[in-house]
């Protein structure tokens, strides 16, 4: 033992009398520390590369709500004694913020103003998008602009007012907007650029704009018009300065559905704003294919009540037809908008790269509407197979703009007929669909999107027409993209989760041939007879593998032995977890959560 404290004194000796604290300190020059790292470009650019992945919805597919539905509700849809509050977890994560407030905190180490000038603004794009999130789901939550070391005060700070967060929510976004580049080079969509940040601008000011208007909060400081106009002017800055355009060579019977089929969509500035790149040599894949086609992936699908609100191609309303109610499935589907034969299997659906006519299955379909969009090409390498998806997934897409910015002025009560034809009638045009008219709509407001068993019966004054027909192009232009929960909560519309959740129609026992090509598809059957045998059909019993809203007609009804509900005094937040209030005494719980905690 003497010999080695001996080494060791010749040793410092050697290096100058340092003292034995300061040689144990000194860090090896092969380890990467954060005073050695935080440097150039690319340093800063591998430590941001995991909020692409932590903070991004790469699955905007799976999401349910009362237009897209799986065989299981999530929790939330479900609602009622399903929805509790959890020891932790349950979105109360603070991990993706601290580690964006950690990398802003070693900016200064650059010396390079471009590069900080760039990931500060990267950095200030992702805590948004992440307090986004949290204000959507908790309301008012604490604002920490810094990491917090293991003493600070912060970690037990109570949660701020949502006005104070939102307003530094506006602050960054604009540094973000200031500080990204316009393009990158070969990467036109999968990092976030000034067009993203204005996107994002639009998308959280609108929902804020929207969710005190309806919700009726009136906070110190700005006014839901505030935010509702800064969400319309990003949202124009992208349209009138942006070089992002629709997808369109002037198929409208097909452009919508090859959109989302795309397995690279950088090649120029196109419509996809924000795409996550998804790459099967890479093993970079997704599963949205295989949920509309695999048996055991719970039959995402569409609801009749919206496939009601897609209007007839001529522009005309499908609920103003008479015996709308009880059409069978090749009536109802035609001649409607022509997004909806590329939203789900209507008669005659061909996949991409196939002449194999298609129709719907109740194997892959709880409600019969079956969702082809996001599905790849019949010739994918993939084969179909679970998991396996690489068409690219767009976070961001212009027609999103293009909707934030028309429904931001509509509420305002500044929208115009030439807003309209600059925004949502380029999507109608894209579509085939006949424009948008601002004096028609608001003379004439849907009966159907205004009632309370389908629609929205809060939306009043002399704005409804146009605001209701917004809603309508908005759900149909952006289904399965994730937005429609969250639009549900915004316009404090949760009890549409209550109103009718049913597909298909069917008049009663009998064979059915859902396409029109002369063969039969669906063999409904009751209880206590005989199956038939029908080939190449799928044969059902009504009641027990067929639930339909009568016992032996009607409609099919997948959540008929299911309770749905919402409680409007408190499923607009979440609570926060018990564990965190149990650390944070300072934490107060979200209206009708109850916790057992009493501080």
């Amino acid at each position: 033992m003497k010999k080695y404290k001996y080494v060791f004194a010749i040793g410092a000796a050697l290096l100058g009398f340092t003292s034995c604290e300061d040689l144990l300190n000194k860090t090896p020059k092969s380890q990467l520390t954060p005073e050695s790292y935080y440097r150039n470009d690319s340093d800063f650019q591998l430590a941001t590369n995991p909020f692409y992945n932590n903070i991004i919805n790469k699955e905007p597919y799976e999401s349910q709500s009362d237009q897209c539905i799986k065989l299981t509700p999530s929790n939330r849809i479900r609602g009622g004694n399903s929805m509790s509050v959890p020891a932790s977890g349950g979105g109360w994560n603070w991990y993706d913020i601290r580690s964006v407030n950690t990398i802003l905190g070693f900016l200064d180490k650059c010396e390079d103003p471009v590069v900080v000038k760039k990931y500060n603004a990267l950095c200030k794009f992702f805590r948004v998008m992440a307090y986004y999130d949290k204000v959507r789901d908790f309301g008012d939550v604490p604002w920490i602009d810094h990491e917090l070391a293991s003493n600070d005060p912060l970690l037990y700070a109570p949660r701020d007012s949502r006005e104070l967060v939102t307003s530094h929510m506006v602050e960054d976004i604009d540094e973000a907007i200031e500080g990204l580049p316009e393009s990158y080079p070969d990467q036109h969509h999968y990092r976030a650029t000034k067009w993203a940040a204005l996107t994002l601008k639009s998308r959280f000011c609108l929902f804020e704009g929207t969710f005190r208007k309806y919700h009726g909060l009136d906070l110190e400081g700005h006014d839901y018009k505030f935010y509702l106009e800064q969400a319309a002017e990003a949202a124009e800055k992208v349209i009138d300065e942006g070089p992002h355009k629709l997808y369109s060579t002037g198929h409208p019977e097909t452009d919508y559905l090859n959109l989302f089929a795309q397995y690279d969509e950088t090649k120029g500035p196109g419509e996809y704003i924000l795409t996550i790149d998804y790459d099967l040599g890479r093993n970079m894949t997704h599963n949205a294919t295989a949920v509309t086609l695999m048996v055991s992936q719970g039959g995402l699908s569409l609801t009749r009540k919206f496939v009601n609100a897609y209007l007839m191609k001529d522009g005309t309303r499908f609920t103003d037809r008479p015996g709308w109610e009880t059409m069978e499935f090749k009536e109802e589907t035609a001649n409607r908008d022509p997004r909806l034969a590329q939203t789900i299997r209507t008669p005659g659906y061909k996949r991409i790269n196939s002449s194999k006519v298609e129709c719907p299955s109740f194997t892959s379909s709880v409600t019969g509407y079956q969702i082809v969009k996001f599905v790849m090409p019949a010739d994918n390498l993939a084969k179909d197979k679970f998991g396996q998806s690489y068409n690219d997934m767009p976070i961001m897409r212009l027609a999103e703009v293009y909707l934030n910015f028309a429904e931001a002025k509509a509420e305002l009560g500044t929208l115009t007929q030439a807003d309209l034809d600059k925004s949502v009638n380029l999507l109608r045009e894209r579509a085939g669909m006949p424009k948008l008219s601002l004096a028609e709509a608001n003379a004439n407001p849907d009966w159907y999107l205004s009632s309370k068993e389908y629609g929205y019966p809060n939306v009043t004054g002399p704005n409804k027409g146009i605001i209701l027909e917004i809603r309508r192009e908005r759900a149909v232009e952006l289904v399965e993209e994730g937005f429609r929960f969250t639009d549900l909560l915004r316009w404090k519309s949760g009890e549409s989760l209550e109103q009718p959740i049913t597909g298909m129609y069917f008049p009663g026992a009998g064979q059915y041939d859902l396409d029109g090509d002369g063969k039969i598809d669906v063999v409904l059957y009751k209880k206590g007879t005989p199956k038939p045998s029908v080939a190449n059909a799928e044969v059902l019993m009504m009641g027990e593998e067929l639930l339909l809203t009568e016992d032996n007609k009607g409609y099919v009804s997948p959540y008929k032995k299911i309770s749905i509900s919402f409680d409007e005094g408190r499923d607009y937040y979440l609570p926060i977890p018990i564990d965190d209030r149990t650390l944070n005494k300072n934490l107060t719980q979200n209206p009708g959560w109850a916790d057992g905690l009493d501080f």
